[in-house]
């Protein structure tokens, strides 16, 4: 059975980099990897196609098309997988249905899942509702990873995931912090992780070297193999493939998450 993992944090805060990213440093070492985007912006592998976007699982559907494997899985970097599922148009449906119906397509017409070591699911996670547990409900995800940075907002929507795996009883395998620059943001958001049971799994530097290879259509790992940002990224695919452990987190209350914002 594939390690199925998802990535969950606040909109913005760096999960499709990171993922992509995690991605291309597994397929560097021989892991076959597949990377599945749920967010509705399709951005999730982007940089590991060379900067082409493409068609999603959802647009697809809608258009009524007879959906072939070759319509929706990709080969990208060193042949990882890569499957976009999309979103609702806005206003109108579900994510978390939207993801359900999505992946059963995908499993009827592909062994992207199966036939591989590492799925990776980059899943929003503002807003803690369908889209959020589909992967986790439908026992498509195996390892939960958040993503945050030292500022309140961020940790707010860790946090909230936080509860919501709770709910689910679903265990944590790890937090990783992606720097925004916050004063004192290492301590925080290992404080943050050890509170609610967990560990600080990566510090990832605010990078500028991150965004040129991102407008440029590369992951750091396929264009700048060898800068130091790429080792803290080969650092944490290295902890995820080996990670094995995981508890069932138990949030904080807010008056705790601010306290710890002003360490």
């Amino acid at each position: 059975m594939p390690k199925q993992i998802a990535i969950y944090g606040k909109g913005g805060i760096g999960k499709s980099s990171t993922a992509s990213n995690v991605a291309a440093a597994c397929a560097d070492e021989g892991y076959r990897v597949t990377i599945i985007g749920c967010d509705p912006k399709s951005d999730s592998s982007i940089t590991l196609l060379q900067g082409r976007r493409i068609p999603t699982i959802m647009d697809l559907m809608r258009e009524g098309i007879d959906i072939k494997e070759a319509d929706i899985v990709f080969n990208g970097y060193k042949g990882v997988k890569c499957i976009e599922i999309g979103g609702p148009e806005p206003g109108i449906g579900c994510a978390g249905r939207g993801i359900i119906v999505a992946i059963s397509l995908l499993k009827k017409i592909s062994r992207a899942i199966e036939d591989t070591d590492l799925v990776i699911y980059d899943v929003p996670g503002d807003i803690v509702c369908g889209g959020f547990v589909a992967p986790v409900k439908k026992g498509l995800v195996n390892e939960a990873y958040v993503l945050t940075s030292g500022e309140y907002m961020p940790l707010y929507a860790a946090n909230n995931i936080c509860k919501g795996l709770s709910r689910l009883e679903m265990t944590l395998n790890g937090v990783i912090c992606n720097s925004r620059g916050a004063l004192n943001e290492e301590k925080i958001v290992s404080e943050f992780a050890k509170e609610v049971g967990s560990q600080l799994l990566a510090f990832i530097p605010k990078d500028v070297l991150v965004q040129t290879c991102e407008r440029d259509g590369y992951s750091v790992i396929e264009k700048a193999p060898d800068s130091q940002i790429a080792a803290v990224y080969r650092k944490l695919a290295k902890s995820i493939m080996g990670k094995r452990d995981g508890k069932i987190p138990v949030p904080l209350d807010d008056s705790r998450l601010r306290e710890l914002t002003r360490i």
